[in-house]
């Protein structure tokens, strides 16, 4: 009941400044009562929330993250969020410029002083300390203001960030200068001038603030296959209300509207053809390269092209409904989510700004009384260092930034991973397990053949499709759509029964009509002994062969054949190349099972398969230790799906499969499997080395600003370089090729 009862909701959060930020937003969110999971991402800056309604509202989430320092709206209007993040950027744009503007005369007086550049000319006048001061203290407290603001936020809330370190480090320069400055003026005057470190904090405000600017302007193009996939959105719609055809944005479009749809058109939503007939180039969502004929009574899908003739159709989903629309959701959910290997960078990130402050400590103290005893600028110097090279900026972003662009690129190729955690899973899987109806094959079968004993053809074949008709299995339908061919007349059922894994009964005309497999007629302990041969022949052909009897004797047999894709064989020795154990598994006879597995390469079938039992024979491999991925299409692969380790969903096939999967595959090409996982391994690969990166960077760092090695300005560089450098390398992704 509780399940029920439970809402998500995507809030954007500003402020942060670090992985710090998000891993204290998320431990504050989780600790609200009615909050059953909250997810924040850094890269995104939004915060994923599963919860009770009955127990908080939004508004109670809201103001718990703003109690915490930061602030949060609820994520609705995608518009406004990108012109937020616009004005963002351009605010970055204006406190960068001023920030410039003021600390280049200091780096103009600090550059002066090495001895290479002493040819540089310097106005006597920047050297003076209240020149000095007039420019830093405008960078310190003005454009550096955020970063007192976030310390004292995080501070109040017991907890330390990137804006912390940042805060000390800077201060800690500032004020040591004012300090030498005032001292400096009390002095019997100073005809030389101090040794001052203004230009210290100046320069690292400034250079925090290009990197932090360089870092949105990357984030932003990791959300790249999300905009592309919003403008495939037609943006007008030609609707008939009242007799009457207007043009209103698509926004406005409601379920059982009327639309027309002129040749080379976008489809404005999806939808069901009334009148007319065309074909349609769906090859944005589905990745069909052919156009695909429509006609009266077929649906249609929004953002695709109609092609030549023109429709009028009736709109059934609108808005979120629609099949793009979900596609957005899964890409924007799968992008704010998280994979496993981040709780690494979590843990870390949440314990670092401490150590540091920590170690920034002892290397003043180390420098103060052992290296350089007494030098008090020195050793702050060496510890300011320590400070700004160890923001965890980069650790924050390595995970969540590979995951937008990986998640993303794969989008783009039709392969939707509905989370961080199975994009990192996928490229784990050891054993492959096909459905074969719809997965290996069309799953489109046709009707093949008619085997009867000496009885009226016209006569079985009107009781056997009119008992069919009342069918949803693919078969029956093959078998009606044949028979109706044919020329013969349906007639009307008195009963229906169908007997899953065995076939159907009906009662037509007052005659009990079977259709089924041999089980079936076993069952019903009817001889059928002269049809085996017949049968064997068939199913070596890899047609299924479906029994007749009527009033409990065995009167003949149809034959249906399904057509294998025409990319299985290919994608299968794919599969097999990648050292992945690949099995096929299906309700039909093992006939007629291996007759398929052969054509298309496989070795190993599972046959005879109820549909209650493909998730027990999963459970079985799984067992075995492996990791299995089960890959379908139909309602009755659900349970396996959700039981495999990794579930697929070909994208042809039901809603059900595809809410089932973990992984949806649009194109329905099983081609798309060993692209997810190509895009898995490379998407983690990218991951590892964006961690070791950031990890090594910090380890790495720490101990050479300790050792006096690197300048704070220096420091505050390289900070900011190695945050752009994660989102540069996450980026690669967005150039892999399938």
């Amino acid at each position: 009941m509780e399940k029920q009862l439970e809402q998500q909701t995507t809030l954007q959060i500003s402020g942060m400044t670090c992985a710090a930020c998000a891993t204290r937003i998320e431990k504050g969110l989780n600790k609200l009562p009615g909050v059953s999971k909250a997810n924040v991402n850094f890269a995104l800056e939004t915060a994923h929330v599963e919860y009770a309604a009955a127990d908080i509202s939004i508004n109670e989430m809201t103001k718990k993250v703003e109690q915490l320092g930061y602030k949060a709206r609820l994520n609705a209007e995608k518009a406004s969020e990108g012109d937020y993040k616009q004005k963002a950027i351009r605010d970055k744009k204006l406190l960068l410029l001023f920030s410039a503007l003021l600390s280049f005369p200091l780096l103009w007086a600090m550059v002066s002083h090495f001895t290479f550049t002493s040819w540089i000319y310097l106005p006597e006048f920047l050297m003076n300390p209240w020149i000095q001061l007039a420019l830093a203290t405008p960078v310190q407290f003005i454009i550096g203001r955020q970063f007192y603001v976030g310390a004292y936020k995080a501070l109040r809330n017991k907890s330390a960030n990137m804006d912390v370190l940042v805060a000390l480090g800077t201060s800690a320069a500032y004020f040591y200068s004012l300090y030498v400055t005032l001292q400096w003026a009390g002095s019997e005057h100073a005809h030389h001038m101090p040794d001052l470190y203004y230009e210290t904090s100046a320069i690292l405000i400034t250079l925090i603030i290009l990197g932090k600017l360089f870092e949105a302007l990357a984030k932003g193009r990791t959300s790249e296959a999300i905009k592309k996939l919003m403008g495939l959105q037609a943006k007008t719609a030609l609707v008939i209300r009242d007799g009457q055809e207007m043009n209103l944005p698509v926004e406005e479009v409601i379920v059982d509207d009327l639309v027309i749809v002129k040749p080379g058109e976008k489809i404005p939503v999806d939808g069901e053809v009334l009148e007319g007939s065309s074909s349609v180039d769906e090859s944005m969502l589905t990745g069909e390269s052919l156009p695909v004929e429509k006609n009266i009574g077929d649906s249609v899908i929004g953002a695709t092209v109609n092609k030549n003739g023109s429709l009028k159709i009736r709109a059934t989903k609108v808005g979120k409904e629609t099949m793009l629309a979900q596609i957005v959701k899964v890409v924007e959910d799968a992008q704010g989510s998280k994979a496993p290997i981040q709780r690494i960078a979590d843990r870390i990130s949440g314990i670092f700004v401490p150590i540091v402050v920590g170690i920034a400590i002892i290397t003043f103290l180390f420098w103060y009384y052992w290296i350089a005893p007494d030098d008090f600028a020195n050793a702050l110097e060496k510890a300011i260092a320590v400070l700004v090279i160890a923001c965890p900026c980069a650790l924050g972003l390595a995970t969540p930034t590979s995951i937008m662009a990986g998640s993303g690129r794969a989008a783009e190729f039709g392969i939707l991973f509905k989370g961080g955690e199975h994009l990192e899973s996928v490229h784990k899987i050891q054993t492959i397990v096909l459905d074969k109806t719809g997965t290996v094959t069309n799953g489109k079968p046709a009707l093949t053949d008619i085997m009867l004993q000496s009885v009226d053809e016209n006569e079985v074949l009107r009781l056997v499709g009119t008992a069919e008709k009342q069918s949803e299995h693919p078969l029956a339908e093959a078998i009606v759509a044949g028979i109706i061919e044919k020329g013969v007349a349906l007639t009307v059922t008195q009963q229906f029964e169908a007997i899953p894994g065995f076939g159907i009964r009906a009662v037509i005309e007052d005659k009990e009509v079977l259709v089924g497999t041999r089980k079936l007629l076993t069952r019903e302990g009817i001889d059928f002994t002269k049809a085996n041969d017949a049968m064997v022949q068939f199913e070596s052909a890899g047609k299924t062969a479906m029994l007749i009897a009527i009033d409990k004797k065995y009167v003949g047999m149809v034959a249906v054949a399904d057509t294998i894709k025409e990319t299985s064989k290919e994608a299968i020795q794919r599969l097999k190349q990648m050292g992945l154990e690949v099995i096929m598994i299906t309700g039909d006879n093992a006939r007629t099972a291996h007759a398929i597995a052969q054509q298309v390469g496989i070795d190993h079938v599972l046959a005879e398969v109820l549909p209650e039992g493909k998730a027990d024979e999963v459970k079985k491999l799984q067992a075995t230790g492996k990791k299995v991925a089960m890959v379908g299409d139909g309602i009755n692969d659900a349970p396996a799906l959700v039981t495999a380790d990794v579930g697929i969903a070909i994208g042809t096939g039901t809603d059900i499969a595809m809410e089932a999967a973990d992984v949806t595959l649009m194109r329905g090409d099983l081609n798309g499997i060993p692209d997810a996982i190509y895009m898995s391994k490379r998407t983690m690969s990218n991951i590892k080395q964006n961690l070791f990166w950031a990890l090594g960077y910090n380890s790495l760092g720490i101990p050479i600003a300790a050792a006096g090695l690197l300048a704070p300005w220096v420091a505050g560089a390289a900070m900011a370089l190695s945050s752009v450098s994660v989102v540069l390398n996450a980026l690669r992704l967005q150039r892999v090729r399938l």
